[in-house]
């Protein structure tokens, strides 16, 4: 009984994120565009990318709609995607959760989400990221993904 409940936990507390990378493929002196708004995970990613020097642009808001469903209100905006862009990150996430029990050295958040970057001009997915993970630990990773996907600047096409 003890060796399947420890089995138990050990699967319970394995990775929970799955990561498609194709590597040196971005060039980070373009254009990216990405959603507006959104929990922690999508701040934090353009934030990263901030930091690291890359264009992030977030497009013109186009139009927005509220629908009501069973007493929540549901926003939902239309931006208008600058002619420029060369990449396009899409984030998708549920409510984060505080978690000071699984994550507090972590950054106490636990995050949920789906992640995919696509180049505009040839039209393929680079990356996609489904996972699970505290905050830090998935900021560590999205430096990794980007340490992967960024193409040298000795291999850099002008």
């Amino acid at each position: 009984m003890r060796a399947s409940f420890l089995f138990f936990l050990a699967f319970l507390f394995t990775g929970c994120n799955s990561v498609y990378v194709k590597p040196n493929s971005i060039d980070p002196t373009q254009v990216f565009y990405a959603d507006r708004g959104g929990y922690g995970l999508r701040k934090s990613i353009k934030q990263k990318m901030d930091d690291r020097g890359y264009k992030v642009v977030v497009g013109k808001a186009n139009s927005s709609k509220d629908i009501v469903d069973n007493n929540t209100t549901i926003e939902i905006d239309s931006s208008i995607i600058p002619q420029d862009v060369r990449y396009i990150i899409k984030v998708n996430e549920r409510k984060e959760l505080f978690n000071p029990i699984w994550c507090p050295l972590n950054g106490f958040w636990w995050w949920n989400f789906n992640v995919s970057i696509a180049d505009q001009q040839t039209g393929e997915e680079l990356m996609t990221w489904r996972g699970r993970a505290c905050q830090n630990t998935a900021l560590r990773m999205i430096d990794d993904i980007f340490d992967k996907m960024e193409i040298n600047t000795d291999e850099r096409e002008d």
